[in-house]
């Protein structure tokens, strides 16, 4: 389906270019309109992150809600996984999320909730898409129907509580010193505050916004001053979230990266010797690491892949019963307790196991070593360079190359003219040939 507003997850551009007031009304109109369903009064909750042009885009949306007679729940600034809880617990007909999750401040976007907590599916979206381009004026509320609108208090400690049931009651973290860096982003007061509630040391970064700094040089996408503030204070652990909490990153004792690849090794290795499985195997992307697929294929778990898209993980997970998936970037799932990725939940199970087993982080993180893995970009300005015979060849000799020792991804970004070229194997050499001879290949169709 060719979409003109929704991307791979909700709205997303640039702040006052593509995601404007006008635009942010009249989603609020359209999806108000979308979600109205039975004579009930329906409601909306709005969370946002801490740019800058959050406020512009809450009070735009708020305008479209209640000029189609939706009563508005703000709550500020929460964590995106934190906002999909509250619209199921809060029955609310949708929930919306004001965000552009890890990049900076310039952008910002919109995503959607239905009211079970989970982002829409295509066909709403098509449905809101439509009426985007469509005159709404007769279709707005009558004077004594509008909507009103109000902040809730008190949501801070509701996913706070949420977050930490999703552990074992009688579990600490006594004993543990964590630095975690909030990227100035929309977890900056609950995370912190309930890592100390659940016992441990805690150092915070990334917990000043300013409306400008969200992202910027911290939080999961530059982990670096969070290594060195965990190598500084002598810290067991450090957790890097993006700016709305949806993914996490982890860094060991040492200063070292943990990737989603070895999170979900972790998680899925603990669950299935508590029987915590659904299903003896797990949900990935073509991304996700060669050798997370043998290690899970060595403790009797099935890796199922799906395109690029935390929205396809889920929906594999949802479909074949799975409750466990993710990507390499941090983006867990865990459908036992969320409806869409909770860095801060998947670092808590990694916590849980850590204090389990009382050993090092850098010891029980690292289950697997990762292939050697190469990942290119070709730009071109049109045409369909795939298609070319050269580059068609290219790829077939580079998969029989590789011949079971490894993997081959080629495939269009769904978001700029970019072709990326993913190889991965046991022998670094021979995939760096491979790789660059279908980058060579694409170059030349592209010209």
């Amino acid at each position: 389906m060719s979409r003109k507003y929704f991307g791979t997850d909700g709205i997303r551009g640039r702040a006052n270019g593509l995601i404007t007031p006008e635009l942010a009304l009249k989603v609020g109109q359209a999806a108000g309109l979308v979600f109205q369903r039975g004579e009930h009064r329906h409601r909306v909750v709005i969370g946002k992150d801490t740019r800058l042009s959050g406020y512009m885009i809450e009070y735009a949306m708020v305008a479209g809600f209640t000029s189609v007679g939706m009563d508005v729940l703000l709550l500020g600034p929460m964590p995106t996984p934190a906002v999909a809880m509250l619209t199921k617990s809060m029955r609310a007909d949708l929930g919306v999320m004001i965000s552009a999750s890890h990049n900076l401040f310039e952008d910002n976007g919109i995503k959607l909730f239905g009211p079970q907590g989970f982002k829409l599916s295509d066909d709403v979206e098509k449905q809101i898409e439509q009426l985007l381009d469509e005159s709404l004026d007769k279709r707005l509320a009558q004077s004594a129907s509008l909507g009103r609108a109000r902040r809730i208090d008190g949501v801070h400690d509701r996913y706070i509580e949420f977050a930490k049931r999703t552990l074992p009651r009688d579990l600490s973290l006594d004993g543990l010193r964590v630095v975690v860096d909030c990227a100035n982003g929309a977890a900056y007061k609950v995370v912190p505050e309930a890592l100390w509630e659940l016992g441990a040391d805690v150092i915070s970064i990334g917990v000043e916004p300013d409306g400008f700094n969200i992202n910027k040089e911290c939080g999961s996408t530059s982990p670096e001053a969070l290594a060195r503030k965990v190598r500084e204070m002598r810290a067991d652990i450090g957790i890097a979230l993006d700016g709305d909490a949806d993914r996490v990153i982890l860094v060991d004792e040492r200063g070292h990266l943990v990737d989603g690849d070895q999170l979900l090794a972790v998680i899925a290795q603990s669950w299935k010797e508590d029987g915590r499985l659904a299903k003896p195997g797990i949900v990935a992307t073509v991304m996700s690491n060669l050798g997370l697929e043998r290690f899970l294929d060595g403790i009797g778990l099935e890796l199922i892949r799906t395109p690029v898209g935390d929205r396809y993980v889920l929906e594999q997970m949802l479909s074949g019963g799975y409750n466990l998936g993710g990507e390499p970037s941090g983006h867990i799932i865990l459908s036992d307790y969320a409806t869409t990725g909770d860095g801060f939940v998947a670092a808590l199970q990694v916590l849980a196991v850590v204090q389990k087993l009382r050993r090092p982080v850098s010891e029980v993180c690292r289950r697997f070593d990762p292939l050697p893995q190469i990942l290119k970009n070709v730009r071109y300005r049109s045409g369909k360079p795939l298609d070319d015979a050269e580059v068609k060849s290219a790829i077939d000799a580079g998969e029989k190359r590789l011949n079971g020792h490894g993997r081959l991804l080629v495939r269009s970004s769904g978001t700029e003219p970019v072709i990326r070229v993913m190889g991965e194997g046991d022998d670094r050499i021979l995939v760096e040939e491979v790789v660059d001879h279908i980058v060579t290949a694409l170059g030349q169709a592209a010209a």
